[in-house]
């Protein structure tokens, strides 16, 4: 009896370690016992609000990615106050929080004091991908909420206008490499851009060209950008970042970038790169290079940047709601 207990214990243990080699303390089915529900009820949450406004789905997704580039996926960007990530710049014109807040309510019913909203924002960014007929993927679980949240952190996320190099190190300082940086920018296959973040492109941007406007747009495309986005217009004017199918969830960001029709120069910064330029075509299937498929990349990275300096065991806490901590 006492071997066959050792052996049970040894292959306990080995389960376990499994199950943790998936994330840095996360894994896949966290919450099988203590909240078995969580997952069908973050997503009907998110299907519902996503039913009467599409637009959450890519301000979730936004809204993890930001999340995890500061201090981690710890849900500090859902803090609410003067001076939290939540109200920063780089921040201001996220959406989204309601959905998080709606499943964070019903789970505090469900199973009070379990989910962390690290945990609800993680799975609310996978299930938006699913809604905008993206591949599916299994999300490792059992992140903690941090209980810091500061704007003036918010200064190293990537940025609209940073040049290769710089958006390099930025992912190379949270573990992830330029395939990751180029899978991960490929989210911009859904949602939109405000014009104030990309119009400088458009106007004086360089005096050797006879439009004014920055060379490595398509000449064809630039009166549509400019129509869009006239000189001191509307800055907060919406405009689609995949202008081929802005509501897919698919490779066709990509096409874009080859054509010159990349809409935030950071993007269309991905195409002139010969180091990012050659996974830009691999997720094209370009003839003579190994492809990769978008969808399959995509979610891998995903996994990888949702284990971000995460908080697990007795980290940092589970808020009761996910604006304000404990």
């Amino acid at each position: 009896m006492a071997a066959l207990t050792t052996i049970w214990l040894f292959l306990l243990l080995i389960v376990m370690a499994a199950a943790l080699a998936q994330g840095h303390g996360t894994r896949v089915g966290f919450y099988s016992y203590t909240c078995p529900e969580v997952e069908s009820i973050v997503k009907e949450t998110v299907t519902a609000h996503f039913n009467s406004n599409p637009t959450i789905a890519p301000g979730l997704l936004r809204m993890h990615f930001h999340d995890c580039f500061v201090r981690g996926c710890d849900a500090s960007i859902l803090i609410a106050g003067t001076s939290t990530e939540r109200i920063a710049g780089p921040n201001s014109l996220l959406r989204g929080y309601e959905v998080v807040d709606d499943a964070k309510t019903r789970l505090e019913a469900a199973c009070p004091g379990v989910v962390s909203c690290a945990d609800i924002l993680a799975l609310a960014a996978r299930d938006s991908v699913l809604l905008t007929k993206g591949a599916s993927w299994k999300v490792p679980t059992g992140r903690r909420d941090g209980r810091v949240s500061l704007a003036s952190e918010t200064a190293n996320l990537p940025a609209s206008r940073d040049s290769i190099e710089l958006q390099k190190q930025k992912f190379a300082d949270k573990g992830l490499d330029d395939q990751d940086l180029v899978a991960l920018v490929g989210g911009h296959t859904i949602g939109t851009s405000a014009c104030q973040f990309f119009s400088d492109r458009l106007y004086n941007f360089n005096t050797t060209t006879g439009n004014g406007a920055d060379p490595s747009i398509d000449p064809s495309f630039l009166p549509q950008l400019q129509a869009l986005c006239p000189q001191n217009g509307d800055a907060n004017r919406r405009v689609a970042l995949d202008t081929g199918s802005p509501n897919t969830f698919d490779a066709s960001f990509f096409k874009n970038l080859k054509n010159g029709r990349g809409i935030l120069q950071s993007d269309q910064r991905l195409w002139e790169d010969a180091s990012t330029r050659s996974y830009v075509q691999r997720f094209l299937g370009i003839r003579g290079l190994q492809a990769l498929n978008f969808n399959v990349e995509f979610r891998r990275s995903m996994v990888k940047m949702s284990n971000i300096g995460v908080k697990t065991g007795t980290e940092g806490e589970i808020r009761r709601v996910c604006s304000a901590i404990n």
